[in-house]
């Protein structure tokens, strides 16, 4: 399934190039970008929840495609998301990352969500409101996972590292990722299983901040991920499932969200 991502990338990855070769790739964005970690820090219900807008997913096919990216942002915000987590995959997950630009208004810093492999498409991300970047370490060899870390920091993009094992996460920590976001449901299998985040959370280690992902479908699942010492929880299926995500965020973060 990876390599199935990989391949869909061929032709952005290739248009970039031409881009890059004729000096006509977008400039870094100039305005400063909403800070990710300190606006995740600032919630806790019982911790911060990414609120993730997917339209679809090879293992849900279509979700909510009559959502737009403005609702999504706007319901999100009131709901109480930390960040946003929006998808720009377009073959598979039908985003597209212009959708970034249309979720700016509510001021939540934006987390791309895409197969990023190549250092053009951090440029690319880097030219865009987005505040955060994720990085999966399966598509990736040292090097490349070394020198992608890199990159988004000199473009102040916080680079989210996402594991699945504990191979994957020695290898995160081993670059340098002080993001680590443990996926529940494997990309190969696209099972789910809850069972990695309780596994990995022992690997946690000072000034590193993670974030548990899949598998997050109500509040106790939350209240689970806090125990085990997870700073935050990305939340997608869920709230796109619900005829209000907005509404559907705020019973996920409980009563004693502030505004809620």
């Amino acid at each position: 399934m990876l390599e199935r991502f990989r391949r869909a990338k061929a032709p952005e990855i290739a248009s970039l190039e031409k881009l890059a070769a004729a000096g006509k790739m977008p400039p870094p964005l100039s305005d400063p970008r909403p800070p990710f970690i300190e606006s995740l820090t600032a919630r806790s219900s019982p911790l911060a929840v990414i609120a993730e807008y997917k339209r679809a997913s090879p293992s849900e096919g279509d979700i909510n495609t009559g959502l737009t990216p403005e609702e999504a942002a706007a319901a999100y915000a009131e709901g109480g998301a930390g960040a946003i987590s929006v998808l720009t995959e377009s073959e598979h997950f039908k985003g597209n990352i212009a959708y970034l630009e249309r979720m700016t208004t509510p001021g939540l810093p934006l987390l791309r969500k895409d197969f990023i492999f190549h250092p053009l498409q951090v440029d690319e991300s880097a030219a865009t409101p987005a505040s955060a970047v994720l990085l999966i370490v399966r598509l990736l060899n040292d090097a490349s996972l070394r020198a992608l870390l890199r990159r988004c920091e000199n473009f102040a993009l916080a680079p989210v590292v996402e594991v699945f094992d504990e191979q994957d996460l020695k290898r995160a920590k081993d670059a340098g990722a002080r993001i680590i976001q443990v996926n529940n449901r494997d990309l190969e299998s696209m099972r789910v299983d809850a069972a990695v985040s309780l596994r990995l959370a022992a690997g946690k280690g000072p000034g590193e901040f993670w974030i548990s992902a899949s598998g997050v479908r109500e509040r106790g699942d939350l209240m689970k991920a806090a125990a085990l010492g997870f700073d935050a929880a990305l939340v997608g299926t869920a709230l796109m499932r619900s005829a209000s995500p907005g509404a559907a965020l705020v019973a996920l973060l409980g009563k004693d969200l502030p505004h809620a």
